[in-house]
C-alpha cells in the first residue's frame, strides 16, 4: 500500500510540526544505518534544528562523526572534490542529460516516422510528394539500409541450405 504524496510546505502548527520533525529524523538515522549495512560503508549523520532543542542529533555518535570527517578531511582535495556538486552543476549536469535524451528520442521518433512514410508509400498512397528533399533523401538511404539487410538475409539463407 503505498503513502499518499504530502504538500512539501512549512508546518505551522507546532505540535504537528515537532511530530513530524520527530519521526523524519527519525527515518533519516534508520536510512543512514541502512546504507551502512547494505554497503559496508561508514556514514554518519547530524540533524540540527534550532527550534527543537539545543543539542544536535548525531548518528552513530559524534566520537564515530569526528573520526570520520577528520579522515574525509585527511583526504587530498581532488578525492574530496571528485563527486561533490553544488546545485548549479548539479542542474547543468541534469540538464545536459536530459537534452542528450531528448535527443534520442526526437532522432528515434524520427527514424520511426520515415519507416512509417516508406511502408506507407508501398501501399500506393501518395505521401511522398508532401516531404522535402531532406525527407525523401533519408527515406531514401532507409529504403536502401532495407534492401541491402534483405540481400544479406537472403545470401545467408541460401548458404545455410547448400549446406
Amino acid at each position: 500500500m503505498s503513502r499518499k504524496k504530502i504538500k512539501l510546505a512549512y508546518i505551522t502548527n507546532d505540535s504537528a510540526r515537532k511530530t513530524t520533525y520527530k519521526k523524519r529524523s527519525k527515518g533519516q538515522v534508520k536510512k543512514v544505518r541502512e546504507l551502512t549495512t547494505l554497503f559496508g560503508i561508514e556514514a554518519f549523520a547530524i540533524i540540527n534544528s534550532p527550534d527543537f532543542g539545543s543539542q544536535a542529533e548525531v548518528w552513530p555518535s559524534l566520537e564515530d562523526a569526528r573520526r570520520l570527517l577528520s579522515e574525509f578531511k585527511k583526504l587530498p582535495l581532488s578525492k574530496q572534490n571528485n563527486k561533490m556538486l553544488n546545485q548549479e552543476s548539479f542542474l547543468e549536469q541534469s540538464l545536459a542529460k536530459d537534452t542528450q535524451q531528448l535527443w534520442k528520442l526526437h532522432e528515434e521518433n524520427y527514424r520511426k516516422e520515415l519507416n512509417k512514410v516508406m511502408f506507407e508509400s508501398l501501399s500506393g498512397n501518395g505521401i511522398l510528394q508532401s516531404l522535402n528533399t531532406m525527407d525523401l533523401n533519408e527515406v531514401g538511404r532507409l529504403v536502401k539500409q532495407n534492401l541491402t539487410d534483405i540481400d544479406d538475409g537472403v545470401r545467408v539463407l541460401t548458404k545455410a541450405s547448400r549446406s
